[in-house]
């Protein structure tokens, strides 16, 4: 599987559902399953400092409320593949994909949480799975290819996603059968 690196907190941004679309500098012709590494360094945003300020942006900060209630207030991930995603499209960025993406609002604040300006690319994520638990990875620029050991390990994880979800659809199943007999 390929993977794409990213500084927090757009990682988890992705992971969270609040991001569908990674803005580059690059272009890929690449389609499919793509896992999303947390990078470990935080050189892109200021260091741990610019972290809490880019978390302190209301748009992030409204997108992250949920995230650090459900994890207990823990760090960011860093270091780690946090979810995986299918790149279903890469689209150049221009002035009328920028408005599409304004009136389209794919998410909230999908605007606010990347770089729309003419002549970059949005890579269009579907299917986003957010690991129960992030892999830790060494990370790499580019899209590069996840290690075979990682890659097992988010299957098992990906595997057990699926199996909970097939046991949820179910068990809702049972339920209706059971209001349709009361009736």
């Amino acid at each position: 599987m390929k993977a794409l690196t990213l500084t927090q907190p757009w990682a988890t941004l992705i992971a969270i559902g609040a991001k569908r679309i990674e803005t580059r500098s690059w272009g890929t012709d690449y389609h499919g399953q793509l896992a999303i590494h947390a990078a470990k360094g935080l050189g892109p945003v200021g260091g741990m400092r610019g972290l809490i300020e880019q978390c302190q942006v209301p748009a992030f900060a409204n997108a992250l409320r949920q995230w650090v209630r459900d994890n207990h207030e823990e760090p960011l991930p860093r270091g780690a593949i946090v979810a995986v995603a299918v790149l279903d499209r890469v689209k150049r960025i221009d002035i009328k994909l920028r408005a599409e993406v304004i009136a389209q609002t794919i998410t909230p604040n999908e605007i606010d949480f990347g770089d729309y300006t003419s002549g970059r690319y949005a890579w269009f994520l579907e299917s986003v799975l957010p690991l129960v638990e992030p892999i830790p990875c060494n990370g790499a620029l580019s899209l590069w290819d996840v290690p075979e050991d990682v890659n097992r390990q988010m299957l098992m994880q990906l595997e057990g996603l699926v199996e909970e979800d097939l046991n949820e659809a179910a068990e809702a199943t049972r339920e209706q059968q059971i209001a349709l007999n009361l009736r």
